[in-house]
């Protein structure tokens, strides 16, 4: 499969005309609004989009992610990770991947992180068919006024 993989920042066209609504199908409770509000804070924190375009290009998936100083060592932790859904089941996510991984080694991080919901399981089907393991829980506590 053919994919450019471009990084795409706040206030360029394509972060509303490509990323969001690839980005509003994997977490629908996000307006449009609170999507444009969360991309800009989160890419001055480091937060990276990544589209991957097709020899058309047509966004075919997007990926967030960032490399963070852990204990555990320096890791590439992917915030989000979505395949336009009609195009699913056909490498594009797999291609996606890959590409995460060389800019991963690249960083020099160790590792590749994700949380995925508990029930997901077409998501968690894809990870383990690509070598990655269950090696947390992830906890949250909503903290909410009074």
């Amino acid at each position: 499969m053919s994919l450019t993989p471009t990084d795409v920042a706040p206030g360029d066209r394509r972060m509303s005309a490509h990323i969001r609504p690839l980005l509003l199908a994997l977490r629908p409770a996000l307006t449009e609004a609170d999507f444009d509000d969360f991309a800009a804070e989160a890419h001055a924190q480091g937060l990276t989009f990544t589209a991957a375009y097709d020899t058309d290009g047509h966004c075919a998936a997007v990926a967030t992610h960032r490399v963070l100083a852990t204990s555990r060592g320096r890791i590439l932790f992917v915030d989000d990770l979505v395949t336009d859904p009609a195009r699913r089941s056909s490498g594009i996510g797999a291609t996606l991947l890959a590409h995460l991984t060389k800019r991963a080694r690249a960083a020099d991080c160790r590792r590749i992180e994700l949380d995925s919901g508990t029930t997901n399981f077409a998501a968690h089907r894809f990870y383990h068919a690509h070598r990655m393991n269950i090696s947390a829980l992830h906890f949250a506590l909503d903290v909410e006024d009074g």
